[in-house]
């Protein structure tokens, strides 16, 4: 059975475990209808997705 030679220090430690819990920075794509920024794989504001018109939006006006 392997056994460490030397203690793993506290710092040592702490960085290794700290690594999973990194915030990932939010991923956005152009719109090619509004040129808005949105997520990825989401339905636009104006009801497009893929190029296609998907939902209908009803006017706020």
């Amino acid at each position: 059975m392997a056994v460490p030679k030397r203690k793993t220090s506290k710092a040592k430690k702490n960085s290794r475990r700290a690594s999973a819990y990194r915030l990932n920075k939010a991923n956005f794509v152009v719109d090619k209808e509004t040129g808005e920024a949105r997520m990825p794989h989401r339905v636009s504001p104006s009801g497009y997705y893929n190029g296609r018109q998907v939902v209908e939006v009803e006017d706020e006006e």
